[in-house]
Order: C-alpha cells, then structure tokens, then sequence
C-alpha cells in the first residue's frame, strides 16, 4: 500500500498522526515543508506516491493552498485533506472548493483525524480499482444477442448528452454500461460519480446529494461538495434510483429542469453541468401508481430507457467471462491462472445466477483463492453452484473441506453418509440424536449438512479437539472467501464480515494465512 504523506512545520503533529497511522496499519511518509513533497512528487514512481496527502494550510516556506493547487494540477485524482485552525476556515473554504477532499479543524480529535484519513484511503482505492478496470480490462463482454443489442445502443448515444435510465436486475453489470456511455460520451475528459441512493440512510444522502454549508446541521463544521458539484462537467450515476425518498426527489427533479440547486443550509444556488445516468432493479411504472415515485420526475429520467439483460438470458456468454474473470482473479492476488475443466464450465453454464455476472465474478475469486489444483473441476465449485443444480436429478456429492495439511482432506461422501455408517453402539446413539434434531429443527441441506457429515466423521474417528479443528477451518474458509470478494483488502473484507480490523489481522495471523 503506497503511504500517507504528512506535510506540517510542527513534529509533534507529525508523529502524533504517524504514531496514530502506524497502529492502523497505515504507512507513512513526513515533511516539513511544501517544497520537500513537490520535490518528492517529481521524483517519485507512480507505485511510490502518496495515496493520501494531509497538508496544514500554513507553513514556512510554502503555503497549503499553494500545494494544493500545484498537486491537483499534476494528480487531479490524489485526496488532499488540509488541516486548518478554526480562524483560518473561512478563507479557506472558498479557496478549497475546486480541490480539497476534506478539511481537518486543529486541534483536531485524533480519532476521528484517523477515521477521516481512513475513509479517504478507501475512496482513493475504489477510485484506483475503478480506474484500473477501465484502462486494464474490456469495459464489457458479450457475444448474446441481447448484449450485442446493449453494445449497439451504447454506440448510438456516445456523442449524446440526453438522460439515460438503466434497467435490469441487480448484478447484471449497470454501472458498467453507465461507465462505458460516460467514456465514450463528449464528456469523458470529465468526472465519473456514481452514487448508491438506497446504500445511504435518508437523513445524509441530501447533503452527498448535494452538499453543505458549514453550520447547516449538528456536526457541519466546514462546507462540503456535493456529487453534483464533483461530477461538474463529467456524469453523475444514480444506481438505484426507485429507493431514493419521496421528498428528495422534488429536489432532484429541479436540477434535472434548470440546473439549479441549493446546498443544505445555503441561500445561494449552485448552477451545475452535469449529464445523469440512472439505474434501478425496480419497476417503476409500478412505483409511480404505488404513489412512491414522481411520475414527472420518471418522464424525466426515462428519456432513453436501456435494459441489461440477467445472465441466465446470456448462457452463451458464461464460459468467456469465467475465464475472463479468472484470469483478472489471479493478476489481482499474483497467481498463475487457473483453467476450468469443460465439466465445470458445463455445469457452471446450466446455473441460473440469480446474482448475474457480480455473482460469477465472485464464484470465479473464491475458485482462484480455494480450488486446490491448476484445473478446476465440478467438484471444486462453491456449494451455491453445486447445490443449485439440485433439479438436474444428478447426485449432490459432499465438497471436500479445506483443511490445514492436504493429506488430512476427508474423501468426497454422500451427503447422507451417516445413514451408511458401520452399524455400531455408539453410531445408532448417534443418528437417533441426527434424527431427533432433525425432527425439531427440519433436515439440513447445503454446507451444514456437508458440515454435519464432517462431524460425525471426525467425532467417530476418536480425533482430539473436534471442537478446535472445525471452528480453525470454519474461520480460514470464511475469510479466505472475504479476501477473494474483496480482491484482497483486508480492511473491506473485515467490514462485510462484520469484524473488527484488528480482528480480521490477528485471525489471520494465527490461521497461517500469511
């Protein structure tokens, strides 16, 4: 991870934050003047730049808004946050617009400084991936028909400014399409902005929507840009659109008429340039007679309407994007690419992908990090895959668990295995006790049925710590398979678990999977 550059006079900020940073996991990098980091920036590769840069606005030799406006003209995407004193914010709120990515009031409170840098850091990856994905990689793939209809489409409105509402069902790839129409458009040279309406609580998307005056609410201590300021000039995405609130869409529905809008707590309006793309996996026409969608607002955004297809109207396209995405896979974790088996592939392509391409996508990560061999076969997919073939009337075969020595793999068994076990004592004690919690809690199916048969299997080996072994393998499987979701970052990965960073570092630590 490339480091945080810390620009201030004063040491003891600077080893305050470094200190700080460092128990995070964060690297660092100091100066003590503007010209030391212009310096610094010319010099240095594009793998050992700053992810972050935190500069205090006033020092000697240089000031902060001088660098500011010297690093956006050679970075315009690197996040600057300025520390700044309370007597210093007014002035430098007007001269921040056009750049800042945050400001941080001295004294500050250290962790929140930290939580700040922290989500300027995951902006700054997001921004790196989606970057990556665009100049790296075909923006979409697709020999169907039905996506050969999208292509076209996509062609015919590249030199358009007109709105365009994208449809489809969630994970079928719309944020790609919006980002092609923006890359081809007259406004590529511009920002892309994409918002999730319906992954923001109510009470803050008007303020991501379009910012915020100091002052306007408990906790506005500076004034903050909207997505509709920072995608001037370029696009703006609203993904998800049928979840926006019914008040908000009053507000939008202005911009999209004039132009024309107020930050919160503002008296002056805010005129913007932006071309919107929406998307949602909702009916709309429906959501207009429910009365929770503005049928002007809907005529309005419904100028051009572009519907994705899901992927299992696109069978003929699965075995390209899963050796596509295979080999993404192993650039992103630096593995040798792995190879599907025409079994696999077969099987794979007769799932119906109720996640569309975002969920292959995933199935090919998680095979990546957990098929054990170069060549994947049917038995190594995900349970999700296997089991949702169910209706073919093949026999579902228990998947072979990971486990820390491969020689200490259990052979594939039926899933009903305890029900052939060598007639015994203790295993008729055993399936009258299956059966009994069968009768009061249903019949296991899936991964706990494949986690039963892996019980009874050790318990009647007469193995020691049962209880140890399983819960080990239990963990290393879940966050293996978090890692490959999140492409390898840990931080991301602990969240979707719903652990702590800390946590998801030491777990690592003591699992051996280093």
């Amino acid at each position: 991870m490339k480091p945080i550059w810390i620009v201030d006079d004063d040491q003891s900020i600077r080893f305050v934050l470094e200190k700080a940073l460092l128990r995070e996991h964060l690297p660092t990098r100091s100066f003590s003047n503007p010209r030391d980091v212009l310096t610094a920036l010319s010099t240095a590769a594009d793998d050992e730049g700053p992810q972050i840069l935190v500069s205090d606005i006033r020092m000697p030799g240089g000031s902060g808004l001088d660098l500011l406006e010297k690093v956006k003209a050679k970075h315009p995407g690197l996040p600057v946050i300025i520390m700044t004193a309370f007597s210093d914010l007014d002035s430098a709120v007007s001269a921040f617009q056009g750049g800042a990515f945050e400001y941080l009031p001295k004294p500050f409170d250290l962790p929140k400084a930290v939580e700040l840098i922290r989500r300027a850091v995951e902006e700054s990856q997001r921004e790196e991936v989606a970057e990556e994905r665009m100049a790296e990689s075909p923006e979409m793939l697709g020999q169907a028909p039905a996506m050969q209809d999208v292509f076209r489409a996509i062609g015919r409105l590249s030199q358009s400014n007109v709105t365009v509402m994208i449809t489809g069902e969630s994970g079928s790839g719309k944020e790609l399409v919006a980002r092609a129409l923006h890359k081809h458009s007259p406004r590529a040279d511009g920002p892309f902005v994409a918002i999730n309406t319906a992954a923001i609580p109510k009470d803050l998307l008007e303020s991501e929507l379009f910012g915020h005056e100091r002052g306007a609410f408990t906790g506005a201590q500076t004034m903050r840009r909207g997505r509709f300021e920072q995608a001037d000039g370029g696009t703006l995405f609203l993904d998800e659109i049928g979840d926006m609130p019914f008040e908000l869409q009053t507000r939008l529905l202005r911009v999209l008429s004039d132009g024309h809008f107020y930050r919160v707590g503002g008296h002056s309006a805010v005129k913007s340039n932006v071309r919107v793309i929406a998307a949602t996996h909702q009916n709309l026409e429906q959501r207009v007679k429910d009365g929770v969608f503005r049928e002007d607002l809907f005529h309005r955004l419904n100028v051009i309407r572009l519907r994705l297809p899901a992927l299992r109207e696109r069978k003929e396209d699965v075995a390209m994007l899963t050796r596509h995405f295979l080999q993404q896979s192993a650039k992103q974790l630096g593995v040798e690419p792995k190879r599907i088996s025409d079994s696999a592939l077969t099987w794979l392509e007769g799932f119906s992908f109720p996640g569309n391409v975002r969920q292959l996508e995933n199935i090919c990560h998680w095979l990546t990090v957990m098929a054990p061999a170069q060549v994947i076969e049917r038995k190594d997919l995900p349970p999700e895959v296997s089991l949702g073939r169910a209706e073919t009337g093949e026999p579902l075969v228990a998947k072979p668990v990971l486990t820390a020595a491969p020689e200490a793999q259990l052979k594939e068994v039926p899933l009903d295995a305890h029900a052939h076990a060598p007639a015994s004592h203790e295993s008729e004690d055993l399936s009258h006790v299956l059966a009994r919690a069968a009768a009061a809690h249903g019949p296991l199916e899936g991964w706990e049925a494949e986690l039963e048969t892996e019980a009874v299997a050790l318990l009647g080996s007469g193995q020691p710590e049962v209880w140890d072994t399983l819960t080990r393998r239990f963990e290393s499987r879940l966050i293996l398979a978090a890692l490959a979701n999140t492409k390898g970052r840990r931080i991301e990965a602990a969240q979707k678990l719903g652990i702590g960073r800390n946590t998801i570092t030491r777990k690592i630590q003591e699992l051996g999977l280093e």
